[in-house]
């Protein structure tokens, strides 16, 4: 029985730690991005991160697949812990940041667009896990099934303490009540004057 408990306990331990890893990220893009030859576009990302849920180093990546080779997937741009940096000749000099510190805007923009420049654009950001942070919450977790569990034995145990302090008392006053008085056949004898 111990053994099945303890597997039940590390089942649901690595479950949390899964799912915890699997979170996705969703990434909202304007779709009326247009742009003009010669001037500056911005590429418009938003993540739908939490503020508590980006981390010092989330990373931002932006990629660009050309118009007319759509199979080919090239990383133009890094974010990663305040650095910035362009990873494409085709691009260099070209492209600045436009997010904000807290990484909830990730938009980056192109300056002087050329035809060339006509394809898709992806931006992924990867917030990277604190593993002292899934360490706290799954012991936050635990505590927390701990606590409840001994909260439930209190109530129980405090439960038995009054209903048996309540038996005692009842007890206690039948006693008194069906003590018969001694001297109720008793008459009183004339006392001598």
């Amino acid at each position: 029985m111990v053994t099945l408990h303890r597997v039940h306990l590390q089942t649901l331990l690595l479950l949390l730690f899964v799912v915890h890893l699997s979170r996705p990220v969703c990434v909202d893009v304007a779709s009326d991005t247009e742009a003009v030859l010669g001037k500056t576009m911005k590429l418009t990302c938003i993540s739908c991160l939490k503020r508590e849920e980006v981390k010092t180093n989330t990373t931002v990546n932006w990629y660009f697949r050309p118009k007319e080779n759509e199979n080919t997937k090239q990383h133009i741009y890094k974010y990663e812990n305040g650095i910035r940096k362009g990873l494409n000749e085709h691009f260099t000099g070209r492209l600045e940041w436009k997010g904000s510190k807290d990484l909830q805007d990730v938009s980056i923009s192109i300056l002087n667009v050329s035809e060339s420049d006509s394809g898709f654009y992806e931006c992924h950001v990867n917030p990277s896990n604190d593993t002292a942070a899934i360490y706290s919450e799954i012991m936050m977790y635990v505590l927390l099934v701990f606590l409840t569990f001994w909260l439930l034995v209190e109530m129980v145990y405090c439960y038995r303490k009054i209903s048996k302090s309540d038996e005692q008392a009842q007890d206690a006053e039948t006693n008194y009540l069906a003590v018969p008085s001694e001297q109720k056949d008793n008459t009183v004898a004339p006392v001598p004057e």
